[in-house]
């Protein structure tokens, strides 16, 4: 089969989109089939597109054997909404010309956010004749709406009804977590055609291994309990609750330790909370390469996940989850919802009501106080759970059962029209 995903993110940038395309792409190809990925220079996260890149509209490259089509964006790391928007668009627009000199394809998986990309997305499969999927990760525009981002109501209207446009005229959706998958074929009146393609892992890459000890001497976490949070640190996570569990438990717990580890919008503000509250039970180190987590997790005890206590996020599953447990991190989820319910029912961490410091600090004293063999048992079972349900192999499974006629449909079109 020939697939094309279209993608405004993709390695070397790190982050959930860029490491799901990666991930899903490897695996397609050494089943045989043909991959071509469409995308951006890179900017994520700091909005600043590396040398190599810069100056160019277009560039084609092999990123590890995958065919990369990359085009022009304008890069916006903390810019007004309007900024980002123009963000959007500059790919929306440039990516057209990666579709027009790309491959012929049976398939095109674009991701959404952003919402506009499927206009590129829609439009290049009529010209392409190839089905389109349309892959959405976050429901927009609401959850922009939800958590305060968009408030003009003609622009909100307008991409309501962008929205319903690209869920009628895809082929198949497929949905990051179940409510994202159910809320489409709902709005769609299709839900057979929607369909699960979520976030997970490469279980080989993360796999348990001893703690790295020059990270440990690095970061003087020697002798201490380490409740690691990785990734992005924007305004959806709420990680100042974090910083105030962290000051709830600093004297009675002495032996803990909070390692925030990454970048993003937040990050100024709470290394000014750190520094004004005198945490010397919290440290910062900035994003590391995605090959380097597993050495990360390596050192952690636990990983803290958190999400803001919204409404909308009780449909989440947030990508992080799945590689610490891979390597036998236990999680403290601080949220409701999917992503609750599966730590909870595979016994692979401990789970909080979102943004109750108290809450959460209760269940970091409970995790802190666990005996080895407890802990091996959490840790065991988040391991067997991924590996069972989270392999990027079981995923791609998933994805051709859901998209194996697209090539032979294509054909009968193709034909009919001859």
């Amino acid at each position: 089969m020939k697939i094309i995903f279209l993608n405004q993110h993709f390695p070397p940038e790190v982050g959930a989109p860029q490491i799901r395309v990666y991930e899903v792409s490897k695996e397609l190809m050494s089943r045989g089939h043909q991959v071509e990925v469409l995308t951006a220079f890179p900017h994520h996260p700091m909005g600043v597109i590396p040398e190599g890149y810069r100056g160019r509209f277009y560039m084609k490259e092999e990123y590890d054997g995958i065919s990369v089509h990359r085009s022009w964006i304008y890069p916006s790391p903390k810019g007004s909404f309007w900024k980002r928007l123009m963000s959007y668009f500059s790919f929306t627009f440039s990516s057209f010309y990666s579709l027009a000199v790309s491959k012929k394809a049976d398939v095109i998986i674009c991701t959404s956010p952003p919402l506009f990309l499927g206009i590129t997305g829609y439009v290049g499969s009529l010209f392409k004749r190839a089905k389109f999927v349309f892959n959405v990760a976050d429901i927009w525009p609401e959850s922009a709406v939800k958590l305060g981002l968009v408030k003009n109501k003609q622009f909100i209207a307008l991409a309501e009804w962008l929205e319903m446009f690209l869920y009628k005229r895809s082929w198949k959706m497929a949905g990051a977590t179940e409510g994202i998958s159910a809320y489409m074929g709902e709005k769609s009146g299709r839900p057979h055609d929607s369909f699960m393609l979520p976030n997970g892992v490469n279980t080989d890459t993360f796999a348990p291994l001893e703690p790295d000890q020059e990270l440990m001497d690095e970061l003087n976490l020697h002798g201490k309990k380490v409740f690691a949070y990785t990734g992005t640190m924007g305004y959806a996570q709420g990680l100042d609750s974090i910083l105030l569990v962290a000051e709830k438990v600093r004297d009675e717990l002495p032996n803990v330790h909070f390692l925030f580890i990454g970048d993003g919008q937040e990050k100024e503000m709470l290394l000014s909370m750190k520094e004004e509250k005198k945490l010397h039970n919290v440290t910062f180190k900035d994003s590391v390469p995605v090959a380097m987590m597993p050495k990360v997790f390596s050192i952690s005890d636990y990983s803290i996940v958190p999400l803001k206590n919204l409404e909308i996020f009780k449909g989440a599953r947030p990508s992080k989850i799945f590689p610490a447990l891979s390597t036998g991190t236990p999680v403290l989820y601080c949220g409701e919802g999917e992503a609750a319910e599966l730590i909870s029912s595979n016994a692979c961490g401990a789970v909080a009501e979102p943004e109750n410091v108290e809450a959460i600090a209760q269940q970091v004293r409970y995790l802190a106080e666990l005996s080895e063999a407890e802990y091996r048992t959490l840790s065991e079972n988040g391991r067997d759970f991924v590996i069972r349900e989270y392999s990027w192999k079981r995923i791609v499974d998933d994805l051709l059962e859901n998209i194996k006629d697209a090539s032979s449909e294509r054909e009968r079109e193709a034909g009919s029209r001859g």
